[in-house]
């Protein structure tokens, strides 16, 4: 099983919107792994988001991160990463289509809801920024065998 840091940003806890986020990734199969509520420290913005440091959009995305609390999870499943991502849409909610997550609920180019880990190298970058090992939690749910079949491990 694959693991993704997900990460429900500023905008997504003042509309109130955890709840119904955290209900889709469920009801799709995958399995919350790790849960935080925290307040994102301006260290933390800067490493989560070094990839873009000296991009024009980088301060802004540190500013906004660190703004109000986020929630944090570590994602499980088959290709969690890849079925995240899609499940998010793309960046820009006026783009996004319906049904994803910021087709449903974002029309800002500013603020758009969520960050998924784009590759297993970024999630492996990404997680230890929000989560100790010992945090993540390794448990099976009762309907596996009936989200996974066995040609699909």
């Amino acid at each position: 099983m694959e693991r993704t840091l997900v990460v429900l940003k500023p905008d997504t806890v003042q509309r109130r919107l955890m709840g119904e986020i955290i209900g889709r990734f469920e009801r799709r199969g995958l399995k919350i792994a790790a849960v935080r509520l925290l307040k994102v420290s301006q260290g933390q913005a800067e490493e989560m988001y070094s990839v873009h440091k000296g991009k024009d959009f980088y301060q802004p995305l540190v500013e906004f991160i660190t703004s109000s609390p986020v929630l944090a999870m570590v994602i499980e499943g088959l290709d969690a990463i890849a079925v995240v991502r899609t499940m998010m849409g793309p960046t820009f909610g006026l783009g996004a289509p319906s049904g994803s997550i910021r087709g449903d609920f974002g029309v800002s180019k500013r603020y758009n809801l969520i960050h998924g880990s784009d590759s297993p190298e970024s999630a492996g970058r990404e997680i230890p920024i929000f989560f100790r090992d010992e945090d993540i939690l390794q448990y099976s749910l009762a309907e596996e065998p009936w989200v996974y079949s066995a040609i699909d491990k």
